[in-house]
C-alpha cells in the first residue's frame, strides 16, 4: 500500500468510510427504535435489561465515538485554515443548543404536555458530548484528552462501586436503584425521567459517556498523524482490539451496562467501534469497494436529519390514523394473518420504516444538501 492521498479516502471533502459508519448506525438506530410491535422483537433489537451488551446497546456508544472522530477531522481542517476561534467556539455553543433543543422537540411532539418534559434524552446526549469535546479538542492536546479520559473512568468506576449512597449504603450494580446515577437523578434531575426513578441518560452516566467521545477523538487523531496505510491500519485494529479486550475484562469487576454508561461499557463500545472504523477504511476507502455503502452514505451526509425525521414520521406510520387503526397495526395484522411470524414482520416493519426515511435524505445526497445541526 502507499502513503494515502485524498482521493484515496475522500470524495467531495467527505471521508467515505466515516460517512458509511455513521449512516449505517443511523440506520441501525431507526430500525432498533421503530419495530412494528414492541411485544414481538428479536432479543438482539431490544436493550439489556440490566447488566450485558446486545446488538442495540452499540448503537448509540457507536455514533457518540463518530462524533469523536469527526470533530478531529473537522476542527484540525479549520485550526489549519486558521479560522478565526471566535467563530469556532460561536459555531460549537449553537450547534450544541439546535441539537439539545431538537431532543426537547421530539420529546414533547405531537401534544407538546409542557408538564411532561425530559430534559435526557439521546440528542440531549449527544449535544453535551459534542459541547465538550469539541472544546476539549481545541483547548487540549491528545495526552491531556487521554488523562482525561483514565481519570474520568476510574473516577466513576470507584464511585459507583464502592463509595456508599446515601440512604442504601453500598451500591449494589446489580439493582437500578441502588447506585449514585440513580440517587443523583432522583434529587437533582427536572422533569420527567424514561425510566420512574432513574435515566439511561441522566446526570452522572453523562461523564463517561464524554469519554466515548474522546476515544473517538483521539483515534481520529491516529488517522490524521499516521500517514502510511499499512501503519495507520494497524495502529487502528490495535488500538480497537485493546480496548475492547479491555472493556471486557474490568466488565468482571464494573459490569457492562449502557444504561449507567459503565466504564468497561465504554472501553468495550469503543473498541467495537474502532475496529469497525477501521474496517470501513480498509474495504471502502484502500480496497475501494463503495456501492454497498451508498444507503450509508446517504444516510451518514444528513444523519441527524435523518434521525429527526424518523421521530417526527412516527406520528403517521405509530398513531391511529386510519379508521381507528394505526399503520404498524395493520401490517402486523395483515402479515401475520398470512403466516409470517409476529417478530419477522415486526422487523421488516422496522426496517421498511428506515427506508422510508431514506427517501427524503437520499433527495438531500443527491442535490447535495448537507443540513449541519
Amino acid at each position: 500500500m502507499n502513503q494515502s492521498t485524498p482521493h484515496t479516502s475522500v470524495k467531495s471533502g467527505r471521508i467515505i468510510s466515516l460517512d458509511a459508519l455513521r449512516g449505517f448506525t443511523i440506520a441501525a438506530m431507526v430500525i432498533v427504535n421503530d419495530p412494528g410491535s414492541w411485544r414481538h422483537v428479536y432479543p438482539p433489537l431490544l436493550h439489556a435489561d440490566w447488566n450485558g451488551c446486545t446488538l442495540t446497546d452499540l448503537v448509540f456508544p457507536f455514533f457518540l465515538f463518530i462524533v469523536g472522530v469527526s470533530i478531529a477531522f473537522a476542527y484540525t481542517k479549520r485550526l489549519e485554515a486558521n479560522v478565526p476561534m471566535g467563530n469556532i467556539y460561536r459555531k460549537i455553543i449553537t450547534r450544541s443548543i439546535t441539537i439539545y433543543l431538537l431532543g426537547l422537540f421530539l420529546w414533547l411532539a405531537p401534544d407538546f404536555d409542557f408538564t411532561s418534559i425530559r430534559w435526557t434524552g439521546v440528542l440531549q446526549r449527544i449535544s453535551i458530548v459534542f459541547l465538550v469535546c469539541a472544546i476539549l479538542f481545541l483547548k487540549t492536546s491528545w495526552q491531556t484528552q487521554v488523562k482525561i479520559g483514565v481519570i474520568t473512568l476510574l473516577a466513576y468506576w470507584i464511585i459507583m462501586a464502592y463509595i456508599p449512597v446515601p440512604g442504601i449504603g453500598k451500591p449494589d450494580l446489580s439493582v437500578p436503584e441502588k447506585n449514585w446515577a440513580n440517587f443523583l437523578d432522583s434529587i437533582l434531575l427536572p422533569g420527567v425521567m424514561w425510566q420512574d426513578t432513574w435515566d439511561p441518560e441522566g446526570i452522572l452516566s453523562t461523564l463517561p459517556s464524554i469519554v466515548t467521545g474522546i476515544t473517538g477523538m483521539l483515534v481520529g487523531k491516529i488517522y490524521l498523524s499516521v500517514k502510511d496505510e499499512d501503519k495507520r491500519l494497524v495502529w487502528l485494529f490495535f488500538s480497537g482490539f485493546m480496548m475492547f479486550i479491555a472493556g471486557g475484562i474490568w466488565n468482571w469487576f464494573f459490569p457492562i451496562n449502557k444504561n449507567i454508561w459503565t466504564s468497561s461499557y465504554v472501553l468495550y463500545t469503543s473498541g467495537a467501534a474502532t475496529l469497525g472504523f477501521a474496517a470501513c477504511i480498509l474495504i471502502v476507502d484502500i480496497k475501494g469497494y463503495t456501492r454497498w455503502t451508498h444507503l450509508g452514505r446517504v444516510y451518514g451526509a444528513n444523519a441527524i436529519t435523518s434521525y429527526v425525521l424518523a421521530g417526527i414520521l412516527t406520528v403517521i406510520f405509530y398513531n391511529d390514523i386510519i379508521g381507528g387503526a394505526s399503520l404498524n397495526g395493520l401490517f402486523m395484522d395483515a402479515l401475520t394473518g398470512i403466516g409470517f411470524t409476529p417478530k419477522l414482520v415486526s422487523f421488516m416493519y422496522a426496517f421498511l420504516y428506515m427506508l422510508i426515511i431514506y427517501v427524503p435524505a437520499l433527495i438531500m445526497y443527491r442535490y447535495k444538501i448537507f443540513i449541519k445541526v
